[in-house]
């Protein structure tokens, strides 16, 4: 069984298993990390994971129809968006979180409140970009000009609104910024910034920051899964090659720094520790999941490398990093890495990771009704 063809009737069939613990134990939780107890936590609903667990298990209903996860999954679009109407804390991700509940709910079900969520969440999104400088505003207080490259994930919110209501002005923000991240995050090797901080009167750009990555000009490798994800969709959206020209790039460098097992190092460019560098398994099921959109997009000799590429990653995954044998666990995926630069969940399992993890099965299954 060493093609994911052949193995992946069992992954998804250990996936549903998974599923189905899951539900039991977190229920209504708004899940973020696991740590070593296995226990998964619950955040605050409008923390930016919130979307990540209701959307695994739209993913799985509607992979098998079975109506016990659609139930399961229905309350969180009204769930979120309650807190609008109440002091929250709301941003740049908010794409994150209803692009996996109101979006695809409205998509699998045409639920009308759902669509007006999922509106509503797009409005908030364009209100945060800043047209001196072209980008979306990250995080909020006072970071006024900060930018992330988290945010192109959140870019396909837009696009969506712009399909389903008529107005252009979403696609126009989101081409806008989308664009600007060519020209500023994406390095000249194809490694990429995780925060760019610009003047918000004049949008200029001031510096690199390091974030999540180990350096300002290092090589945070979830920022560069993010990158090839989010570069691929707005391809997808607007056939504007140079997306396309951009994503390539960043693959090629997230591919040609891969270790022997083809799961990446939280940082490409980290100096060695004692210990070693740790993985972020979660960066790794983003990037498959985004090398599947590419290839479905490039009907070339790349397109065909990019499918293999995802599939020695997604069985890697599976094979050394999965929770398969390990009852009381509560994710599916090991050895993510959060924040290494804080100290903050390094060798954990993350929501994200499980959910990115999950939806590039189902898409090598044939699912179609991708919201990303």
């Amino acid at each position: 069984m060493n093609t994911l063809d052949a193995a992946v009737s069992q992954v998804w069939e250990q996936i549903q298993r998974k599923t189905n613990q899951m539900r039991s134990v977190i229920g209504a939780k708004s899940p973020h990390v696991a740590g070593e107890d296995g226990r998964y936590d619950d955040m605050r609903i409008d923390w930016w994971t919130s979307g990540f667990w209701p959307g695994i298990l739209w993913i799985v209903y509607d992979m098998t129809q079975d109506e016990d996860y659609k139930h399961a999954a229905w309350p969180w679009d009204e769930r979120l968006s309650k807190h609008f109407l109440e002091s929250n804390g709301f941003d740049h991700d908010v794409g994150f979180q209803f692009l996996p509940t109101a979006v695809i709910k409205y998509k699998l079900t045409g639920d009308a409140d759902a669509l007006r969520r999922g509106l509503s969440a797009a409005n908030y999104l364009a209100g945060r970009f800043n047209a001196a400088g072209n980008f979306i505003r990250a995080w909020n207080g006072d970071k006024y000009g900060w930018s992330i490259i988290d945010t192109m994930m959140n870019l396909s919110l837009l696009f969506w609104a712009s399909e389903v209501s008529g107005d252009p002005r979403f696609a126009h923000i989101a081409r806008r910024h989308a664009d600007m991240v060519v020209k500023e995050f994406v390095q000249g090797d194809g490694a990429v910034h995780h925060i760019l901080r610009f003047d918000p009167l004049t949008g200029e750009r001031v510096e690199a920051l390091g974030g999540q990555g180990a350096a300002p000009d290092s090589a945070w490798s979830r920022g560069a899964a993010w990158a090839i994800y989010g570069l691929a969709n707005t391809y997808r959206y607007t056939k504007d090659a140079a997306y396309l020209e951009a994503a390539e790039r960043v693959v090629s460098f997230f591919l040609a720094h891969l270790p022997e097992d083809h799961v990446p190092l939280w940082d490409f460019r980290a100096p060695d520790e004692t210990g070693g560098i740790p993985r972020d398994s979660s960066a790794g099921a983003i990037a498959a999941s985004g090398l599947l959109e590419l290839a479905d997009l490039v009907h070339t000799d790349s397109g065909v490398q990019y499918k293999a590429a995802a599939e020695r990653i997604l069985m890697s995954l599976y094979n050394q990093y999965g929770t398969w044998d390990r009852s009381g666990h509560e994710a599916i995926l090991l050895q993510a890495t959060g924040h290494k630069p804080a100290g903050q969940n390094v060798n954990v399992s993350l929501i994200y990771g499980d959910y990115f993890f999950v939806e590039a099965i189902a898409k090598w299954k044939g699912w179609k009704h991708r919201v990303f």
